[in-house]
């Protein structure tokens, strides 16, 4: 109960006589008008700021959210921007390394055909010089067989001779 309100209830509560359970007097509207006010004062003094707090927080968890799929959609679409990036990138990749391999094996048929052109000029050199040596020594071989038959011959005819 409140102070200012007892000594008006006691005095209610003295001039009328006491009466049962549910004492119909003056603190009945009394207690009526204590709990409207204390309403009201609660209204004015918590629940509208704690309701505007509220609804405050809920504005801000909503921009939030808002401003949240908003960033959401243009992750998305920066992440599908970048994997086509990305999807031509290996396409380029993979087209300047096919090329590199192609032209990499001309270079190498033709550094190839060049080398057999080189072994074959190379083989045909030998076979010449081959063949020279050959002549040289067959005519070395022509004029020592020679000279061993004309030995030969001297020793056989000296021989007979001398016989």
């Amino acid at each position: 109960m409140n102070i200012f309100s007892m000594p008006l209830n006691q005095m209610l509560a003295l001039s009328e006589g006491e009466g049962g359970l549910f004492d119909f007097n003056a603190t009945l509207p009394l207690m009526a008008i204590q709990f409207i006010l204390l309403t009201t004062v609660l209204t004015f003094i918590f629940y509208k700021p704690i309701g505007n707090l509220l609804e405050e927080r809920e504005a801000y968890i909503n921009n939030n959210l808002s401003e949240a799929s908003a960033k959401l959609v243009e992750a998305d679409a920066l992440c599908k921007q970048y994997e086509e990036q990305l999807k031509e990138a290996k396409i380029n990749a993979q087209s300047l390394i096919s090329e590199a391999e192609a032209e990499a094996k001309k270079l190498v048929a033709v550094e190839l055909g060049q080398a057999r052109k080189d072994a074959a000029k190379l083989i045909d050199q030998v076979n010449i010089e081959l063949d020279a040596q050959k002549d040289i020594a067959l005519m070395q071989l022509e004029s020592r067989i020679d000279d061993l038959s004309q030995l030969i011959k001297e020793k056989l005819l000296g021989t007979e001779a001398a016989r």
